[in-house]
C-alpha cells in the first residue's frame, strides 16, 4: 500500500485548522487504497493551533507535528516538513483550504498511471486577489521568467503532489534563503500542471500582505538570476559612456561660445538623477551581497521546540532523535 504524506504550514490557523482536518479525513476515507499521514508544521503560533494539533494527535495516529521554537516563515516550514515526512508520495497544502484536498485523488491516479514525478495545481484567478494584486502578479511572472534560468510557471501553487524521488532532489537543496516555487523548479522532474479557480479562505486572514509578497518576489528574483547585477554593470558603463560625451560636448562650446554660467537647476536634476541611478545600483548589489552573508553564516533553517514523540520518550530515545534533529538542521 503505498503512502500519502500530507505537510501542513499553520501560523495562527485555530479556526482553518478543524476545518482543514474535517475535509481531509473526507479524502482519507474515500481513498482507502492508500494510507496517509498527516504533517502539521507549527510555525510558532501565537494562539491555539498547536493544542488543537494536539488534540487530533491524541485520538488520530496518522496526526504528526512539528513546532518550531518561532516563527521561520513558511519556506522553513515546508522544508521541515518534507524531512520529517516518510510517505512514498508527498504533498503541501494549506490550511485554509484554498487549495482543495479533494485533488489529491486525481493527482495520485496520474502519478501512478502516467509517466509524472509530480502534478501540480496553477490559476490564473484568484477571488481574493484585487485588480491591482493581480496586475501585479502578472507583472512578477513575466519578470521572473526572463531574468530567472529555470522555467517560473505562472500561476504556480505550492500544492502538487511529489514522488519520493523528487522530494529526495529537494532535501539536497539547504541554502538558508529558500524559494520553493523555484527550488521545484531548479531539480526538474517531469511535472503536469491542472487549472483551477482558487476560491476564498476558509477562515482566518491571510498572512502575505503587499509588502510581504514585495520581499518575497525581490528574494525570488535575487535567489534565482544575476541579471540585476548584470543590469547595474550595463546602467554604469551608459552613464560612464554619456558623461564623457558630455565633458567633450562641455569643452568644445567652452571654446566656442565662451563659458556663461547658466543652468544650475538642471545640473541640480542630474545630479539627483545619477545619484538615485547609483543608489539603485549599489542596492542591487548590496542584496546579493546580504543574502550571501547570511547563507555563510551557517544558520539552521528552522529549529524545534516540540513534536510529537518528545513527550513518548526515554532518555536515550530523546537523545537520539535530538541528535536527529541537529543533522537534519544542518
Amino acid at each position: 500500500m503505498d503512502k500519502i504524506s500530507v505537510i501542513v504550514p499553520c501560523f495562527n490557523e485555530e479556526e482553518a485548522v478543524p476545518l482543514f482536518y474535517k475535509e481531509i479525513n473526507k479524502v482519507i476515507k474515500k481513498m482507502s487504497n492508500v494510507s496517509f499521514e498527516l504533517i502539521f508544521v507549527d510555525d510558532g503560533s501565537r494562539d491555539r493551533t498547536l493544542n488543537i494539533i494536539k488534540e487530533y494527535r491524541e485520538i488520530d495516529s496518522n496526526v504528526r507535528y512539528i513546532s518550531f521554537s518561532r516563527n521561520f516563515g513558511k519556506e522553513a516550514a515546508i522544508y521541515a516538513g518534507l524531512e520529517y515526512c516518510t510517505g512514498d508520495y508527498v504533498t503541501l497544502l494549506d490550511a485554509d483550504l484554498q487549495d482543495s484536498p479533494e485533488f489529491i485523488e486525481k493527482m495520485y491516479k496520474i502519478i501512478t498511471t502516467e509517466d509524472v514525478d509530480c502534478v501540480g495545481l496553477k490559476t490564473d484567478t484568484h477571488k481574493e486577489y484585487g485588480i491591482f494584486r493581480r496586475f501585479l502578479t502578472r507583472c512578477y511572472y513575466k519578470l521572473i521568467s526572463k531574468l530567472s534560468k529555470v522555467e517560473m510557471v505562472p500561476g504556480a501553487r505550492d500544492f502538487r503532489l511529489m514522488t519520493r524521488q523528487m522530494v529526495n532532489a529537494i532535501l539536497e537543496l539547504k541554502e538558508y534563503n529558500r524559494y520553493s516555487k523555484g527550488i521545484f523548479s531548479f531539480v526538474g522532474f517531469k511535472t503536469k500542471w491542472l487549472s483551477y479557480e482558487v476560491p476564498k479562505r476558509v477562515a482566518g486572514k491571510s498572512k502575505w500582505n503587499i509588502f510581504k509578497l514585495f520581499t518575497y518576489a525581490v528574494d525570488a528574483i535575487i535567489g534565482y538570476s544575476t541579471v540585476p547585477l548584470t543590469i547595474a554593470v550595463i546602467v554604469g558603463v551608459l552613464f560612464c559612456l554619456i558623461s564623457l560625451i558630455s565633458i567633450i560636448f562641455i569643452i568644445i562650446r567652452t571654446l566656442i561660445f565662451g563659458d556663461p554660467v547658466a543652468g544650475w537647476p538642471s545640473l541640480v536634476c542630474i545630479m539627483f538623477f545619477l545619484s538615485g541611478i547609483q543608489l539603485f545600483c549599489t542596492g542591487i548589489s548590496g542584496a546579493y551581497i546580504s543574502k550571501t552573508y547570511t547563507e555563510v553564516k551557517g544558520r539552521p533553517i528552522y529549529i524545534i521546540r516540540e513534536t510529537e514523540k518528545k513527550s513518548k520518550m526515554n532518555e536515550n530515545e530523546r537523545k537520539t532523535l535530538i541528535n536527529k534533529e541537529k543533522g537534519w538542521q544542518k
